[in-house]
């Protein structure tokens, strides 16, 4: 039977806005242009693989701002997850084992 870890309530909390945090960034990152600045499109066959890109109009000021603001929060909450004090009662293996598992606790149900 696979060890089950007793994590604490602000970890667990801190995981669950850490995926919401990614997962709100990356959806962002795939809408807004390739390119921050404003930039013309290109072709590049030179490669291994053929390259194009449309022109950018680039990211707004509200936009860069919003993205900052994630990645910040995303690291904010990246250190109080792996820094909590809750992995300093494991040791190798078993903090490698609950780490994974805490970041799939989301995924399991109640009466699992």
């Amino acid at each position: 039977m696979a060890t089950t870890y007793d994590f604490p309530s602000d970890l667990l909390a801190g995981q669950e806005e850490l995926h919401q945090v990614r997962a709100e960034l990356s959806a962002l990152l795939k809408r807004l242009p390739w390119s921050v600045e404003p930039l013309d499109g290109f072709s590049d066959d030179n490669g291994w693989r053929k390259i194009e890109r449309p022109a950018s109009p680039g990211w707004t000021e509200d936009e860069q701002a919003q993205v900052e603001k994630l990645r910040r929060r995303e690291h904010e909450l990246a250190v109080f997850v792996s820094t909590h004090r809750y992995w300093s009662d494991l040791t190798g293996a078993d903090r490698i084992d609950a780490r994974s598992r805490l970041k799939h606790a989301h995924e399991e149900s109640p009466g699992d």
